[in-house]
């Protein structure tokens, strides 16, 4: 706690404790502003398309004649097998995904994109396409190297302090 007090103190005081960097406060802020305007705009152009948030991600996660386990696709995505089995659900009734046990290991339950699945996932790749030179449009290679680099960097260490959690 001591800890915790001491790191805030030097972040409000404008000093860091990491030597050379800004204030990292508005780091989270930003984080959860980024999350929530790009899940609601991806809310509304993947319903064009009859999906919704996170599905566009299992898809493309995908390849054609691929089989893959439901419990790789969960570490993939950062999430619990139950709920890409939820999800999994709703793709099946829409006929873009089929699940059937393994070849090697009838215990194992894969997944495989249907003709109609990789449509799906065409379709999303053109929509996160948009998104991106929408994004992009502003600024140099430089810039989007940077920002690509730095959010690379916090996805990977959000995702490893996820996994331990769960």
């Amino acid at each position: 706690m001591e800890e915790l007090r001491t790191t805030h103190s030097s972040m409000s005081s404008g000093r860091n404790s990491h030597a050379g960097l800004a204030d990292a406060t508005h780091i989270v802020p930003s984080l959860l502003s980024i999350a929530k305007s790009t899940r609601a705009f991806l809310t509304l152009v993947l319903s064009e398309i009859d999906l919704h948030p996170g599905q566009d991600q299992l898809l493309h996660r995908l390849e054609p004649e691929s089989p893959v386990s439901v419990s790789a696709l969960a570490d993939q995505l950062a999430v619990r097998p139950s709920t890409v089995s939820k999800m999994l659900d709703r793709l099946i009734e829409k006929r873009l995904v089929v699940r059937a046990a393994s070849n090697r290991d009838a215990r194992r339950t894969m997944v495989m994109l249907t003709e109609e699945g990789e449509e799906a996932k065409r379709s999303v790749k053109l929509i996160w396409d948009r998104l991106e030179a929408e994004l992009v449009a502003s600024l140099n290679r430089d810039e989007v190297a940077k920002v690509t680099s730095a959010l690379d960097q916090v996805d990977d260490l959000l995702s490893a302090k996820l996994r331990r959690l769960r």
